[in-house]
């Protein structure tokens, strides 16, 4: 009786250590250098990708260099990224001169903002909302899901080495036309939310600009909406609504006078 007492201890810890050796030599299996190549070859190609869309996009396009203007946004992705842990160096940020009311998020961390979304909202806490929205693309990886699917990943290898202009082109009008699957833009508008809250910012503002958009969009998606992969604005202010929690003590990212300084500088550019 003793012995068997004895043996049962020996065998567990045989047992351990075999198994021990087993995880370590599966492990050492696993080329951790090629993945961590692989991973870095994966931002290298983003980073290729959002440079050339940029480049693309700014042909076309005046873009804003007024000082008051860029550091009026700065302060807001500022703000928003300081209250959500997120590192702004890995946001570029591209301001541009058109009436188009417009933002939008390109590979590598690319933000490009139309003047228009300013001019055409009464309140920064909406803009502010919006930013939040094409943060939340880029943090979740939407921008590249979108590309790949709708692209494909061995066309846009490709054009990131140099060898796609048409793929460029088409890219930069997928992504400057909103055209989201619905679950990516509920994901974003979600995760926009969370931003939101954590900077003390109402959320109330989005929805409000997207109810007054529902309307300008009325005649053109309401009989496409059930076929249309884009939710319409009025389905997306409504779960926004939803969200909210009116017992919260809100602020603004920036001041209302920087916000109208702001809006004057942008009306004097025209």
């Amino acid at each position: 009786m003793q012995s068997q007492q004895i043996k049962k201890p020996f065998l567990q810890s045989v047992l351990i250590v075999i198994s021990f050796f087993l995880v370590w030599f599966l492990l050492n299996q696993i080329s951790w250098m090629k993945l961590f190549e692989i991973k870095k070859n994966e931002i290298r190609t983003e980073d290729k990708l959002g440079k050339l869309y940029w480049k693309s996009i700014k042909s076309s396009e005046i873009e804003v260099s007024n000082k008051i203007i860029l550091n009026s946004v700065d302060s807001i992705i500022e703000k928003i990224c300081e209250t959500n842990g997120l590192n702004k160096d890995k946001f570029k940020v591209h301001i541009l001169h058109n009436s188009q009311i417009n933002a939008f998020a390109l590979p590598g961390g690319h933000i490009i903002i139309y003047t228009g979304l300013i001019t055409h909202n009464d309140n920064q806490d909406a803009v502010t909302g919006v930013i939040c929205h094409e943060l939340a693309h880029i943090e979740l990886n939407h921008v590249m899901k979108k590309l790949v699917k709708e692209i494909g990943l061995s066309a846009l290898l490709s054009a990131a080495s140099g060898s796609g202009g048409e793929v460029i082109k088409k890219g930069s009008k997928i992504l400057s036309s909103l055209a989201f699957d619905r679950s990516l833009e509920k994901e974003a508008d979600l995760k926009a939310i969370e931003y939101l809250r954590n900077a003390s910012i109402n959320p109330e503002p989005l929805a409000n600009f997207l109810y007054l958009l529902a309307g300008e969009e009325r005649g053109l998606l309401e009989s496409l909406s059930w076929i249309s992969t884009h939710p319409v604005s009025k389905e997306r202010a409504e779960y926004i609504i939803a969200e909210i929690n009116n017992a919260e003590e809100y602020t603004s990212a920036i001041s209302n006078s920087t916000w109208q300084a702001l809006k004057m500088e942008i009306q004097e550019l025209d």
